[in-house]
């Protein structure tokens, strides 16, 4: 089997893929940034699993890191991506587009072809959206880059360690018997599980008819803001009052947060993006992988715990 570069390795998607890359045969060389980081990446495999993984050290952002990275690597996942920043869009960009420029510079010059991607489901060039604006952007350049590409654009991820749900359960504990919905909660999403995301990873990895090809991905149903609430809600086994509040006042609590850099649930440019669905073809997932990606409904049950308590690597 191959040697594949996985970037971001200690992130959600990370720490589920490759196990199941390892599971497939292949070896990993997990790029962080930090030793503590390869500390966690190791602390989340078996013993036999660990076996098949070696640690290096890279930073998408230090162009000059990259390159010892890619020594006898014969594919790269590349991961790295941040949801959100406090500096107007700079970080974002020079993250998720920048970064992902230069591991696919660092990708050419070590002879490396083929080149998995993680982009995201429904995002678009548009300036007034920092985020969607940074990951289409990386998105282009994976296209234009004359490699053997595929890029993979997920919804919403859930499971065990993942953002968005976990965010909304954070959101939940602290409440005080009632739970904030942004506007009339009614844009669209597709949730993914993670699994399932791993499970094409691999799959497309073996599959030379996948380069050049970009999959929306999404779970096998749409779910409203409104609904995803009240899944998260059923998945912690409590209740709360979902209570709709404007998006200006919203918009103004979360930018004076941000303003002071305190934490908020939601940022401006995420109140932003709501004004785009999240979804794709609902078959997208059996039609081109062969397989029923799992519902979401009944599946947020790892919300009862905390996120800490969900991570092998903090046991």
């Amino acid at each position: 089997m191959a040697t594949i570069l996985v970037t971001g390795a200690n992130g959600f998607v990370g720490w589920h893929t490759i196990p199941a890359l390892l599971d497939a045969g292949h070896r990993v060389v997990a790029m962080v940034r930090e030793d503590a980081d390869g500390k966690t990446v190791l602390a989340r495999l078996s013993t036999v699993q660990r076996d098949g993984v070696e640690i290096r050290l890279g930073d998408v952002t230090k162009r000059e890191s990259l390159t010892p990275v890619m020594h006898a690597v014969d594919a790269v996942l590349h991961l790295v991506a941040i949801p959100r920043d406090y500096d107007g869009g700079q970080s974002l960009r020079l993250v998720n587009t920048e970064g992902t420029r230069n591991v696919l510079d660092a990708t050419r010059e070590a002879g490396i072809r083929r080149f998995v991607h993680q982009g995201a489901l429904g995002v678009v060039d548009d300036p007034e959206l920092h985020y969607a604006s940074s990951k289409a952007k990386g998105e282009a350049l994976v296209a234009a880059s004359g490699l053997d590409w595929t890029i993979l654009k997920p919804s919403l991820l859930f499971g065990p360690g993942d953002g968005v749900f976990n965010i909304l359960a954070g959101l939940v504990r602290m409440s005080p018997g009632i739970v904030p919905l942004t506007g009339a909660g009614e844009s669209r999403f597709q949730p993914l599980w993670i699994d399932d995301l791993a499970r094409i990873v691999v799959q497309v990895l073996s599959d030379p008819s996948t380069i050049g090809r970009t999959y929306e991905l999404g779970g096998p149903a749409y779910w409203t803001y409104r609904e995803i609430v009240e899944e998260v809600l059923r998945g912690m086994g409590t209740r709360r009052a979902l209570v709709p509040m404007p998006v200006p006042l919203i918009r103004l609590v979360a930018g004076s947060a941000e303003f002071v850099h305190l934490p908020f649930p939601v940022a401006t440019d995420q109140l932003r993006q709501l004004k785009l669905d999240n979804i794709g073809p609902v078959d997208g997932v059996r039609t081109a992988f062969g397989f029923e990606p799992r519902s979401m409904s009944g599946g947020l049950t790892h919300l009862r715990q905390k996120p800490r308590e969900q991570d092998p690597a903090s046991a």
